[in-house]
């Protein structure tokens, strides 16, 4: 079914191409714009290193448009301790009647399948280049992308943490640098990673071991001060292997051997608001950025486009601006919250206060002896009561 009208989507990463797939399928023209095509990423141990944690919502949304990378490693439980305390969180999908939590996946293989079926589609035209200029008025969107002008219903902006539409538009957008950046590699561990997810808060940024496909090989994403990434990246393997075990308390037994290590820095980051033109609209990074501490990072751009699709398939004449100032206004206060919990959690937990200690300690052992607390937060983190009820109804 042609729904008559186009809609101009900027970003093709795993957020922008989602959700061209998503629209052209109820029927609409898409134009998918990017500066180029994606290119393999930096691989370590048979692995990208690049990965992203998705929850069952997300995984529902993605396969409805391509099918499952088989790269990705599920995960079945959660365990979340810190430095100074006794007690932990443990979170296991049984407790749920599922059968897991959520999957790690690696970057390129879900890129790769996105663009294989971006470029297989009639009905999506990609145009590669930098956008220009943006221009909206009340009957749709011009764009320019290097020589050529595009026009528009609406336009979407998926393209990333440093918008090129958000930027052309001066949306104001704040920015909170958060002190730390975060060291990325996958190591191989002499014990199985058990299909768990295992964070461990230290005082200078929170570690976690994310399990791979592979029961040896974990993704890590260690978020620290400046000064202790240039003195982990200077270490030799054996060095850091040691260091960085030890970290985790050796809960996974030694680490056998690491890939290479990349940093980057690590802020958060919101735009005013999620529809900053009548016309257009930010999802993903391009709206939000948050602490990767927790992994929602991707689960909130994908379900952003949960969001969007939802509005337009209650919709059904032609699209108009105020159609999405429902969407707009809830994907902003859903950001401002994010933001604000994790902001609180590398906060509270970044401080060495005995006292401030003993109380984290009482709170997470009374959180994880309440078995409906923790169903709330699982819920939530599998994407919602909506996701799981189907799941369970199959």
């Amino acid at each position: 079914m042609s729904r008559g009208q186009h809609i101009a989507i900027a970003g093709a990463g795993p957020v922008g191409a989602v959700a061209a797939l998503a629209l052209q399928q109820r029927g609409f023209a898409v134009t998918i714009v990017d500066r180029r095509k994606p290119a393999p990423g930096p691989h370590g141990l048979g692995m990208d290193i690049r990965n992203v944690a998705l929850s069952q919502g997300s995984r529902k949304l993605v396969e409805s448009v391509i099918a499952w990378p088989q790269q990705a490693g599920m995960f079945k439980s959660m365990r979340v301790w810190e430095q100074w305390g006794v007690n932990a969180l443990n979170f296991d999908a049984e407790e749920l009647g599922s059968n897991c939590l959520g999957w790690i996946c690696e970057v390129a293989p879900l890129l790769q399948a996105l663009w294989q079926q971006l470029e297989a589609n009639a009905g999506i035209r990609i145009v590669l280049g930098d956008i220009q200029l943006v221009e909206a008025n009340s009957t749709g969107v011009a764009i320019t992308v290097a020589d050529e002008s595009l026009s528009a219903d609406f336009l979407v902006a998926a393209d990333g943490a440093r918008s090129a539409v958000r930027n052309l538009l001066e949306v104001p957008t704040q920015v909170w640098p958060t002190g730390q950046s975060a060291l990325t590699t996958v190591v191989e561990t002499e014990l199985s990673h058990e299909h768990t997810a295992w964070q461990r808060f230290l005082v200078d940024g929170p570690l976690a071991f994310l399990p791979s496909k592979h029961e040896h090989y974990c993704s890590v994403v260690w978020s620290q001060s400046p000064t202790s990434i240039e003195a982990n990246l200077a270490l030799t393997d054996a060095e850091f292997c040691q260091r960085v075990g030890g970290a985790l308390e050796n809960r996974l037994g030694n680490i056998v051997q690491v890939a290479q290590r990349l940093s980057f820095p690590l802020q958060q980051q919101l735009a005013q608001s999620a529809q900053p033109r009548p016309r257009i609209l930010l999802i993903g990074d391009a709206l939000r950025v948050v602490h990767p501490l927790a992994g929602l990072g991707m689960n909130l751009g994908l379900e952003d486009v949960r969001a969007l699709l939802q509005r337009v398939d209650e919709t059904n004449a032609d699209l108009a601006p105020e159609c999405f100032t429902k969407f707009a206004r809830q994907r902003l206060l859903k950001s401002q919250l994010m933001l604000r919990i994790l902001a609180g959690l590398k906060t509270l937990y970044g401080q060495p206060s005995p006292a401030l200690s003993w109380l984290r300690n009482v709170g997470v052992g009374a959180v994880n002896r309440s078995d409906w607390l923790k169903r709330q937060i699982m819920v939530e983190a599998l994407g919602g009561r909506e996701v799981l009820a189907r799941k369970n109804s199959h």
